[in-house]
């Protein structure tokens, strides 16, 4: 207990440059290991004998289909934490207790509707999502054994973020050090060993997620947190809030997902039946790099949102500033080396999942158009992830949307005009000119919401 008010007492307090490093070192760590999910399951399915472009290409399908049902854990999590946040900057520890326990409420409730919701429609919803007759039977064997493990995925990814706002970065990081261990050990096994193919990358994964899930649960019942998971305090009002809240990051991953399954379905389109699954399985490597920069600048961004969250709560508008402006600046150098190293080590990264020289080739042609625009990506990520953490989702759900809508008339545009290849630049064109206007109107906005918090109550 005098743990957690130390840890309250410093996210207030302390040096913000000194918070900043304590919180995003756990979450970038995290987030890096967390991509050993994607990462891990798509290199050792790219080298199954004889079918693993594709069954790498079947995967690829499944993958926006899976991401998005995770994105339901930060529609609660990302959604709630911030609020619970808020409260215990304020000193209002039974509000915050409420919070948490409306959200562990939904979260069950949500990932069980959803399995019920996807089982019957698996075939139809593959195939329109860009498996064709050859994918297919990979892309289906995957998602239906990987769909059993939904509540666990949805409990451990959602409920992490109520211990990382409570100030336990560290152990939010172990629940998925955890789970990725488990992964990494378990994918040779049930993929090779047990010859389970894609079936056994699925169940490698589940299983690692019901460790995490564990994890997560055992701390947040546990004695050690100050705000712990209880069973009352329901209230409508409380979960309307948190999904209002929490709409915006779903949003934003909801949507990169539906951006991925558009891709697909263009590629497939205009490469027709002679380039439509190699250009599958490319886009699937890129978007394989394209996670490898963005799920650690996530951890960048979203790290601040704890500082952001409690200090706007306590109306401290200077260290509201003085944390954006470090994270602004780290968000930039970060993408920065990430550009330098698609351009340098490209090649490396596409044959961690092919043998085939001209698919790698062509691969490494797709990382380097999608990641010419990554240092205002990753300006964009620091402005919609501050906005939410400040609870201002009228200004962080239209920024994010008007760069999903540029990615979607140039997806759509440029492969009708000039070919297929052509659909891998709507990337860097909405990395463009989604950010320009986000830093406009970051600018102008900014200053008026923290000397409205600093002045007087303002409701969020």
């Amino acid at each position: 207990m005098a743990q957690t008010q130390k840890k309250q007492q410093d996210m207030g307090t302390g040096d913000v440059k000194k918070l900043l490093l304590q919180l995003m070192i756990p979450a970038v760590v995290a987030q890096v290991v967390n991509l050993l999910y994607n990462i891990v399951d798509r290199m050792y399915i790219g080298h199954i004998p004889g079918v693993g472009d594709l069954a790498l290409a079947g995967v690829g399908v499944c993958g926006p289909v899976v991401t998005m049902i995770g994105s339901a854990a930060s529609l609660i999590g990302v959604g709630g934490a911030p609020l619970m946040s808020m409260r215990m900057g304020e000193g209002e520890t039974e509000q915050a207790r409420r919070i948490l326990a409306n959200c562990f409420l939904v979260l069950c409730v949500l990932s069980v509707a959803l399995m019920a919701l996807l089982a019957p429609i698996r075939e139809p919803m593959l195939m329109l999502f860009g498996a064709s007759e050859a994918t297919f039977p990979f892309a289906g064997a995957y998602f239906s054994a990987y769909l059993c493990g939904t509540p666990f995925a949805l409990l451990s990814t959602g409920m992490c973020q109520f211990i990382i706002c409570q100030g336990f970065a560290g152990q939010a990081m172990l629940s998925v050090v955890l789970g990725a261990v488990m992964n990494i050990v378990l994918d040779p096994v049930f993929i090779y060993v047990l010859d389970m193919g894609v079936t056994g990358a699925a169940v490698a994964t589940v299983i690692s997620q019901v460790g995490s899930c564990a994890f997560v649960l055992a701390f947040l019942f546990g004695s050690k947190p100050h705000v712990r998971i209880t069973f009352s305090g329901y209230d409508v009002r409380v979960m309307r809030r948190v999904l209002l809240i929490g709409f915006t990051p779903f949003a934003i991953i909801a949507v990169d997902n539906v951006m991925i399954i558009a891709m697909n379905a263009v590629l497939k389109r205009y490469g027709g039946a002679a380039q439509g699954d190699m250009l599958l399985t490319c886009a699937t490597i890129a978007q394989s790099f394209m996670l490898v920069v963005t799920m650690p600048l996530g951890g960048i961004s979203s790290s601040t949102q704890t500082i952001l969250s409690f200090n706007y709560g306590a109306r401290r508008p200077d260290r509201v500033r003085e944390a954006q402006k470090r994270v602004f600046v780290l968000c930039a150098v970060y993408t920065g080396l990430m550009m330098l190293v698609a351009w340098t080590c490209g090649g490396v990264f596409a044959r961690l999942f092919t043998t085939d020289a001209g698919m790698a080739d062509q691969a490494v042609w797709a990382i380097r158009v999608c990641s010419l625009a990554l240092l205002p990506l990753g300006i964009q990520y620091e402005i919609v992830d501050g906005f939410t953490a400040l609870g201002q989702v009228r200004y962080s759900l239209p920024l994010s949307f008007w760069r999903k809508l540029v990615y979607f008339v140039a997806l759509f545009a440029l492969p009708a005009a000039f070919g297929a290849r052509a659909a891998f630049f709507a990337e860097p064109v909405s990395d463009v000119l989604g950010p320009a206007v986000s830093i406009a109107v970051y600018l102008l906005a900014i200053r008026r919401i923290l000397q409205r918090r600093g002045s007087g109550p303002q409701g969020v």
